[in-house]
This record gives C-alpha cells, structure tokens and sequence, in this order.
C-alpha cells in the first residue's frame, strides 16, 4: 500500500527523522493560511501516490500567503499519475545545500532487506545507478542483526560528505530501517535527503509502502494515517479489486495480460530488461479467464498502453482455456493498439491455433521474442 508524502512524513516523525514544518489542507484558503502561519516562502505539493512530481508541475513554491492559495487552486482537483490532487502539503521552504539519497528495500536476489545510499539525491535513483552504479551504496543487512549506526557509518565509507553530516546521515538511516521494521515496510525512501543551512539533515520528501499483505498487525497505523486510504488506489486499481482482479497501475506503455503472479512478476521484468516500461501487472490466471472482457476493458482505459502482451504458461491450468477467454475478449474490444502473444504448457497447441484462426496472428515461439515486440511496437 503506497502511502501519501504527508502520511510517511507522519512515520518519519514516529522515529525521529527531521521533517520541514507543514500542514496538508484540502482547499486554497487553507493552504493561505498555512503559508502565512509558516512564513514565507512554502512548497504547495500535491499528495498523490505518483513518483516525478516536480516534473509534472505538481510541486510548485509560494513566496506569500497570496501565492500559495493561487498554487493550491491550480493544483487541486488535477491529475498527476492517474491520480485526482484531493489535497496538498504546505510546507516551510528549507535553504538547501546539498541533496542526499536514503531507501530501505526489499532485495528479491538478497533475500532481505537493502539498504541504499547516493550522494547524488534529486535525481532518478534509476537513472544514476544504469549511468553511475559506483555512487550508489549498498548494505545488504542480516535481518536477525538488524542496522546499527557502526553499520551506517561504513556504509557512507567514502562519501564526500563532512564528518557532522556523516553522523546525521548514519543516525537517519538507523531511523529509516526501525521504520521499515516496524511497520512491515517493502520500501521507505527519502530523495532528497537534504542538508540544510546550519548542517542539519531533513527528510524534504517521503515514498513509503507498506506490505498490504501485513496490514492486520498494524490497524493502529493505517487508522494514524489520516483516513487518505482510498486516494491511494488509481480509479483503476479500485475498479479492478471491485470485481475480483489484481491488478497494479504502473507507468508504462506495455500493456500486460499474464497468468500467475510469478508469470506476471517475470514478464514485467522482461519488459524492462528489453528498454520497455510495463503498464500495469494484471494476472488474469485461474477462475480470471472468465473475466478476460472487463480486464482487457479496464487495461485499454491507460491512454498510456501501445502495445499488448499476453504471456500465458500453463501446468495445471490450461492455456487454450485462457487463451479462448482473451481472443473472446479481443473479438468484441477490437483494441485499437498491437497485440503479441506467447503460449506455452497444458493445452498450447489449441491455444496457438485458435489465436492463428480467429485473430490472424502468430504467437510467437519465444517469450523473449514476444516482449522485445511488444516493447518495439510501444517506442514507435
């Protein structure tokens, strides 16, 4: 579960992490009334569950009381990521001298957590370890052992950072893992991580998600939160839990239909091994394939997607079945964007034949083949 930057600034503040002032309002005159109370000059940030805001002109800088209800006028009600601005975050503007990166994840290779640091922070953390690798810092820790500050402290070994900073760094990533500890976190990020005028280290921004699989155990967290739950699904996640349907708004052009969350996980990875951004993770195996028209309507609403891949390997469950519920699916939505399929297991030989014969297409051999394709077809 994505929490709002508002909500994770509220479980920094649980474990001490330093937070500029503010307050979240959900109209102009009230985020007028913060920045006069804060002093000039304020950051308006819209709340949404959307990465790259400044980017998108979501985050905008007030220098009066007068200019921050103008921002939060222009800002609220729009869409960022998917995402309807319902409220934003006023926050006292900080003189920033330096900008930091933090992240405590979850590593899939490590089988545990990781923990992350750059000195390069404000910029896509993606884009500086696939150009920079070497200024991005890794910890993989022993979850038995847990994070100490001698720990942190070596993992800074060799960062241009002065020695005062150095320990505040160390102390706000022993925060960040109590943090993810503490509350079932997959991840807790921090870009920037600023320091400030006077040398202290503030957290300006916060991405936490929390494993929804973990919740029960901490109903007295998400009831903290601020009641802002349902503004962290896209009206498309909430369409698809409505009638039965996992299914995750990402931010690329590639559609993807696959059977089994393994399945779908390693297509989504294939996607972006080949250069392409996937659109979603929709799994549509099992009892799914009876809901192959409504899944492939709600896909097709992303302006986003340009192309289609459908990934299907079946053991015990069968592909022709699948398959027989997609191109069904196909033949009545007749999506306008290209569609590439790979069939492999129970029942393939059906399945590639009734693809051939009523879609006129050919499956391909490959998975491989099929995502580099489909990822083709998107950058077109």
């Amino acid at each position: 579960m994505k929490l709002l930057e508002y909500q994770g600034k509220q479980l920094f503040a649980d474990v001490g992490v330093a937070t500029p002032d503010g307050e979240v309002v959900a109209d102009a005159e009230a985020a007028a009334s913060v920045a006069g109370r804060l002093g000039e000059p304020v950051v308006v940030k819209s709340q949404v569950p959307a990465g790259k805001r400044g980017r998108a002109g979501a985050i905008r800088f007030a220098d009066t009381a007068d200019a921050a209800r103008q921002a939060a006028a222009a800002l609220l009600g729009t869409s960022v990521g998917g995402h309807v601005v319902g409220r934003v975050l006023v926050e006292r503007a900080v003189p920033i001298v330096r900008e930091l990166y933090a992240a405590v994840l979850n590593d899939a290779s490590g089988k545990g957590p990781l923990v992350l640091f750059s000195t390069e922070g404000g910029m896509d953390i993606e884009e500086v370890n696939a150009g920079t690798p070497e200024r991005v810092a890794r910890l993989a820790v022993d979850i038995r052992a847990g994070l100490t500050e001698a720990d942190a402290t070596r993992l800074l070994d060799g960062a241009d950072i002065a020695a005062g900073t150095r320990a505040q760094v160390a102390a706000t990533l022993v925060r960040l893992y109590e943090l993810y500890r503490r509350v079932d976190a997959d991840l807790v990020e921090v870009n920037p991580l600023a320091v400030v005028e006077g040398g202290r280290v503030v957290a300006l921004d916060s991405k936490v998600s929390l494993d929804p699989g973990a919740l029960r155990r901490h109903e007295d967290v998400v009831a903290g939160l601020g009641g802002d739950q349902a503004r962290v699904e896209t009206d498309l996640e909430r369409d698809a839990r409505e009638i039965g349907l996992q299914f995750i708004d990402l931010d690329g052009e590639v559609g993807v239909l696959a059977n089994g969350a393994g399945l779908t996980m390693t297509t989504l990875d294939a996607v972006t091994h080949y250069g392409g951004r996937p659109a979603d993770f929709l799994e549509i195996g099992g009892d799914a394939y009876t809901k192959a028209t409504p899944a492939l309507r709600l896909l097709l609403r992303k302006p986003s997607v340009r192309s289609l891949l459908v990934n299907f390997c079946g053991a015990f469950a069968r592909t022709d079945v699948m398959t027989e519920g997609v191109v069904g699916a196909l033949e009545e939505l007749r999506p306008e964007v290209p569609v590439f399929f790979s069939i492999h297991g129970t029942g393939e030989d059906e399945a590639i034949a009734t693809v051939r014969e009523r879609l006129g297409l050919e499956p391909y051999e490959l998975m491989d083949d099929a995502v580099r394709a489909a990822v083709d077809a998107a950058v077109v």
